[in-house]
């Protein structure tokens, strides 16, 4: 079981720790402009489902032996208009570099999606999750 911690600092700004003690600002200034100095919560949310779907995907294709070079995950949500502002939508597209088959980054992307990421898999129930991919060499 994991478990973080969230410090408040000053205003809306605060500091998050992870299980293993890494940290990092959460939130904004209080100037009227709203500028962000910290990462938003709602953005750690697309870079959990992100890197969580990352971190599957580049272990199952090293596993198949497959020439990975590089991996990118651009994560994309659309939230309600109003409060809450829950998620309506994800998208992960996945930009692979190497000479990686497109029948096994597929099939990668497919097991980290149904099978191995416990981020998406956690909000699948009410969110709608979708994926792309491209290959460069």
């Amino acid at each position: 079981m994991g478990e973080i911690s969230i410090r408040w600092i000053e205003d809306k700004m605060m500091s998050a720790s992870d299980s293993n003690g890494h940290s990092i600002v959460v939130g904004r200034s209080p100037d009227p402009q709203y500028t962000w100095i910290g990462v938003k919560p709602s953005d750690l949310l697309l870079m959990s489902a992100g890197s969580c779907a990352a971190y599957d995907v580049v272990s199952i294709l090293i596993k198949q032996r497959e020439p990975l070079r590089d991996l990118k995950v651009i994560c994309s949500g659309e939230q309600m208009e109003e409060p809450p502002y829950r998620f309506i939508s994800i998208h992960l597209h996945y930009i692979i570099s190497g000479g990686v088959s497109e029948e096994k980054a597929l099939k990668a992307i497919r097991l980290s999606e149904d099978k191995y990421c416990s981020v998406t898999n956690t909000l699948k129930p009410g969110v709608s999750i979708s994926s792309d991919f491209e290959i460069k060499e």
